[in-house]
């Protein structure tokens, strides 16, 4: 009797566990003139054991009267499909991966072929797009599911309905700090051979095996919120001289991080219990958020 007796406790526990939520990512609370703002780390994709988040996430946005993202990629899909074929695609008629010269073509399709992308289905997507498919397909070869990113269940949360005054239903309003159209045009922003060279790089780190870890390391440290891991990770990006590096460390983070930190403070001195939820990258390191705050006289600490 013993032995199903402990099956059953285990479950048991896994199930209070999970009802419970654990601490995932990274949370500060900042705060400035009397008001009081939640800092949240957030990974893009995910599975379905992350949820529910743990109960302080949770009561934050139910009690907040703003939650912050960086885009709210179900407000407008129009739009956002309009940027990605502004930005991601060339131009019906251009030629694309066919004005390469053939040998570097070939190279090329070859590796797309190693990664299990048909290149001929990608051939109008710029460099950048290409690169960051696969970039997402190798955390879909770890399981993980971008339908089920965190940034879209917050907002999934911020929009049900929570009690109000006098009983009535109420819902969190949803801000952009960014928009699609602004993320997109950003990664367009190298010129188009520095595309290439990007896509030939991330190429060859993921045939190393490179990518997929340092993608399973990333996904783990949120898992965990494993400030060590986290701490490690950002050294890791401040070192990194290659052309991805360098672009993801002074375009896609550092150029991001000051108008980040800037819009949460005003959002700060206007309202009281807002939550800011944002990619956990923007919150690690010397110029990550957190330490733009506090250079901005703000009171900022890390709950986990």
């Amino acid at each position: 009797m013993r032995r199903p007796i402990i099956v059953v406790f285990f479950s048991l526990f896994l199930m209070a566990c999970q009802a419970l939520g654990a601490e995932r990512g990274a949370l500060f609370k900042v705060t400035a003139n009397g008001n009081v703002l939640h800092l949240y780390g957030t990974i893009h994709a995910g599975r379905a054991d992350y949820y529910p988040l743990e109960p302080r996430i949770r009561e934050a946005v139910a009690a907040a009267p703003t939650l912050a993202l960086e885009v709210d990629a179900t407000r407008d899909p129009s739009a956002n499909a309009a940027a990605f074929r502004q930005y991601g695609m060339y131009p019906a008629g251009s030629p694309g991966r066919a004005s390469l010269p053939a040998a570097r073509r070939l190279r090329i399709e070859a590796g797309l072929k190693q990664q299990g992308m048909d290149p001929v289905a990608v051939a109008r997507l710029k460099p950048w797009m290409v690169a960051t498919m696969l970039a997402v397909n190798d955390a879909v070869r770890l399981g993980y599911d971008p339908a089920l990113g965190v940034d879209h269940h917050l907002a999934q949360l911020a929009r049900s309905d929570k009690p109000g005054k006098g009983g009535k239903g109420s819902k969190t309003r949803i801000a952009e700090l960014e928009s699609m159209g602004y993320q997109l045009a950003l990664l367009n922003r190298l010129p188009e051979e520095a595309q290439w060279q990007l896509l030939e790089e991330t190429l060859d780190t993921m045939a190393s095996g490179r990518q997929l870890r340092e993608t399973r390391e990333l996904f783990a440290a949120w898992e965990r919120a494993d400030q060590k891991a986290l701490d490690a990770i950002a050294l890791r990006i401040e070192r990194d001289d290659t052309l991805g590096g360098k672009f993801m460390r002074e375009v896609l983070l550092e150029e991001r991080n000051g108008p980040m930190a800037d819009k949460v403070a005003s959002l700060l001195a206007r309202e009281n219990n807002a939550v800011v939820a944002v990619g956990l990258l923007h919150l690690v390191g010397k110029r990550g958020v957190p330490e733009l705050l506090r250079q901005r006289g703000m009171k900022v600490e890390r709950v986990y």
